[in-house]
C-alpha cells in the first residue's frame, strides 16, 4: 500500500470536468485506488464516489493505492491534482 497527501489547488476542486480527468487517469492503473477526505474513503475509479466527497479547492486529500503499480498510480494522480488539472 502506498499513500500520499495532496492539496487540491484549483478553485472548482474535484467537480465535473476535473473529476472526470481524475477518474480517467485512475483507470489507467491496475491497482485498487482510493481517495480519502477526512474520514471518508471512496473508490478513485468511481465518478459518483469522487463527486460524493464534495472536494473543493484548498482541501487536503489522501490518495491511496494497493497493487502492482501502486506507487506509479499515486504519484501520477498527485501530479495531476498538483497541476490544477491543466491540460
Amino acid at each position: 500500500m502506498y499513500v500520499k497527501d495532496v492539496l487540491v489547488k484549483n478553485k472548482a476542486g474535484l467537480h465535473a470536468r476535473p473529476a472526470t480527468f481524475f477518474i480517467q487517469k485512475a483507470n489507467e492503473y491496475k491497482s485498487t485506488i482510493w481517495v480519502e477526505k477526512e474520514e471518508r474513503r471512496v473508490n478513485a475509479k468511481s465518478l459518483l464516489g469522487v463527486l460524493s466527497l464534495g472536494i473543493i479547492g484548498g482541501t487536503n486529500i489522501k490518495i491511496i493505492a494497493d497493487g502492482a503499480d501502486e506507487q506509479e498510480a499515486v504519484d501520477g494522480l498527485v501530479e495531476l491534482v498538483e497541476s490544477g488539472f491543466a491540460d
